[in-house]
């Protein structure tokens, strides 16, 4: 046997068993889909990615280093098979897999995501045959292939914007038998010439929901969205379209984050220091400390998304132990300096203050009994996104 054909036998098993283990841990309830997983060869959609070193360089950098074929085939297609997401890109740079080198830093712009969310979106959305399905963010093309293994080709439309990432991913979708409808487009706008649509998934998150989207799915239809911003909170939405346009649905449990749509990156905010000159010398005590939206926890990602509805244009990061908020839209800022008690003073300037508007949304939630994300629902109608909780009101998300 050559190499070539030993690795395709690995590959069957390894399929195999992945498929046995996502089974085993509830990864998804349908075994059609279990079917697929065991069909399509998730291998040739990842020639290359990187996985972390578990090491940082000199200079703090998380480091990672390249997986190939060539390099250690044995890694590659365990970790081909393995339940986790595979960057294949940073920075928007495409990686030389041919002469590959190791990372330090960088933002990663593609990935294949772990197959187990592959399966739970495509069942959180209610797919299943004979639906028309919009895919937005092809990516390695693998989240692709399931959904054709299950429909069809011809009932399946997927959108990348990245040029060079969707030519890979064609060539490994034909190369398996795939044909479905592919297009360099940007996830924002949809894509008009095949709609309407009775699903619309997205593998990537939106500071808002799309008109476009709304408009291109059927009366009945159902639109699954990673909802994110520039605090990186996060929530899913299930949205349902009704006759007269308007959408309604609720925000999912679980805590998933995505890679914003390109054209909705953060914009970069400058040096802190710069805006903290601009600061008053004197604060006044926190009402509550920045821990309450950063914290490791399901509730503390869940908030920090409710917060994020109240300034979406506010950006965090900390320095030497200060956490700072910016706003470059309104030209406003804010930080946060912890006290010799346990406590935290807060300064804030400029037109909106960031902090006492988060403040707000903290006392708000503690009020309501720190609802859980299944207890709010998205209302979509004209240009306004509302969230809806009979306890916490005026949560919307901005307009774009």
């Amino acid at each position: 046997m050559t190499l070539r054909s030993d690795l395709e036998v690995d590959a069957v098993r390894l399929r195999r068993e992945m498929a046995e283990g996502l089974a085993r841990g509830g990864a998804v309830g349908d075994p059609r889909w279990l079917v697929a997983v065991e069909e399509v060869p998730r291998h040739r959609f990842v020639p290359g990615f990187y996985l972390p070193a578990g090491k940082a360089d000199e200079h703090g950098l998380a480091v990672w280093e390249p997986v190939t074929a060539a390099l250690d085939p044995g890694k590659w297609l365990a970790a081909a098979y393995s339940d986790a997401t595979l960057i294949t890109q940073f920075d928007d740079q495409e990686p030389d897999w041919a002469a590959p080198r190791a990372r330090h830093g960088g933002a990663p712009t593609s990935s294949s995501t772990l197959p187990s969310l592959v399966l739970r979106m495509w069942a959180d959305a209610d797919v299943a045959e004979g639906h028309t399905v919009l895919e937005i963010g092809t990516g390695s093309g693998y989240s692709t292939a399931l959904a054709c293994e299950r429909l069809g080709s011809a009932d399946v439309t997927s959108i990348e914007v990245d040029p060079h990432r969707l030519a890979v991913a064609a060539d490994a979708l034909y190369d398996c038998g795939y044909t479905p409808t592919l297009a360099v487009a940007d996830g924002r706008y949809g894509y008009w010439p095949e709609s309407r649509f009775d699903r619309i998934v997205a593998a990537c998150s939106f500071r808002s929901v799309p008109d476009a989207l709304v408009a291109q799915t059927r009366p009945g239809g159902k639109i699954l969205l990673t909802l994110s911003g520039w605090l990186y909170g996060y929530a899913r939405v299930l949205l349902t379209v009704a006759e007269d346009g308007t959408a309604e649905g609720p925000l999912l449990p679980g805590t998933v984050s995505f890679m914003s749509v390109r054209a909705q990156a953060a914009p970069a905010f400058g040096n802190p220091a710069h805006w903290a000159a601009g600061l008053p010398e004197r604060g006044r005590p926190a009402r509550y400390g920045p821990e309450r939206i950063s914290a490791a926890d399901p509730e503390a990602f869940h908030l920090r998304f409710l917060a994020q509805c109240a300034v979406p244009d506010a950006q965090m990061t900390i320095v030497g132990g200060v956490v700072h908020l910016v706003d470059v839209v309104h030209g406003a800022a804010a930080s946060l300096t912890p006290r010799d008690d346990g406590g935290w003073e807060v300064r804030e300037a400029g037109p909106v203050r960031l902090w006492e508007r988060v403040e707000e949304v903290v006392a708000a939630f503690d009020s309501a009994g720190r609802p859980g994300p299944g207890q709010f629902r998205l209302r979509v109608c004209g240009g306004e996104r509302r969230l809806v909780h009979p306890r916490m009101i005026g949560l919307r998300l901005p307009r774009l």
